[in-house]
């Protein structure tokens, strides 16, 4: 097998208000199916699909025919945000077998297909998540809600806009937000909590997602760290967001993918894809993981654990 042959690409992305303007224009999203194409993931995860559950679902498998043999997911659009979370699988690579929309007390319903990787034994859990753009609170929760991929017997990928930064904040690439810089107090207020008397950057969702905890390992892995740390490739913690906005100070990883740690192992590399195209397309930077195929079916080939049902 060819080293090309044995990469599986998982992106996530937030096109921002899925590429289309408020008169039904897809001039974006056309921009973005451009970029997207390029990239070739095996597996899309994607956020603000905005209004892609009318007509019958047609942007949606639209999308999923440009990206080739794909099958789309997408969750529940709310009363709240018309902007729902969705995951496009490639059929010759995963055969799906479950499909969760967990919809629960969330901001954005998590869309969370589970697949069989090429027959492997065990499954694969995948995930797009949008954690709320306004309330710390309810971003802690979304992420406690997203704990449950891990479970016994099951393997687990997500990704998705935390709209929130990442806890290590010392062995990160940018410095700490200096608040006091930025113009948009809105954002002062979502983005910040109070810790010992003082508010400060929401680290939180992180925190609980890849945090270790009384000296227990993480629920996930952040793998854009993992690849610094571990592969030294410094540049997976470049900023994803906003690639518009110039009143919210200096741009932010809040675009994360994260995996159980089996997974991880499987890592090849992490970009964040910041181009002329991606810029036009949306506020967001992709975020680009690559795996070994080989090492991903190792991971979900191993005789450990409880298997799923």
């Amino acid at each position: 097998m060819s080293q090309a042959d044995d990469e599986f690409p998982v992106v996530s992305w937030n096109v921002e208000h899925n590429g289309t303007d408020n008169k039904g224009r897809a001039e974006r999203w056309d921009l973005a199916m451009d970029v997207l194409t390029q990239l070739r993931p095996r597996v899309l995860l994607r956020q603000e699909l905005t209004r892609a559950d009318m007509f019958g679902q047609r942007m949606i498998w639209a999308e999923a025919r440009r990206l080739g043999n794909h099958t789309p997911f997408l969750a529940t659009a709310t009363k709240e945000s018309a902007n729902p979370t969705g995951v496009y699988v490639d059929r010759d690579l995963c055969d799906p077998v479950q499909f969760f929309d967990h919809r629960t007390n969330l901001w954005h319903p998590i869309c969370n297909p589970v697949v069989q990787l090429m027959d492997a034994p065990t499954p694969l859990s995948l995930a797009s998540f949008h954690l709320c753009s306004w309330d710390p609170a309810t971003r802690a929760r979304e992420a406690k809600r997203l704990t449950i991929l891990r479970r016994p017997g099951i393997e687990a990928i997500l990704g998705g806009d935390c709209n929130s930064e990442p806890h290590r904040q010392h062995d990160e690439t940018a410095n700490p937000t200096d608040w006091g810089q930025v113009e948009d107090r809105a954002l002062f207020e979502a983005r910040t909590i109070e810790r010992d008397g003082r508010r400060v950057t929401d680290t939180v969702p992180d925190e609980i997602l890849a945090g270790e905890q009384d000296g227990q390992p993480p629920v996930f892995v952040d793998l854009a760290h993992y690849a610094a740390t571990e592969l030294g490739q410094r540049d997976a913690l470049d900023a994803t967001a906003s690639l518009w906005r110039k009143d919210q100070g200096p741009r932010r990883r809040i675009d994360r993918i994260y995996a159980t740690p089996r997974i991880a192992e499987a890592l090849i590399r992490v970009e964040v894809i910041v181009n002329d195209e991606v810029i036009e397309a949306s506020d967001h930077a992709p975020v680009l993981a690559t795996f070994s195929l080989s090492g991903l079916r190792r991971a979900l080939s191993a005789d450990e654990g409880v298997k799923a049902a």
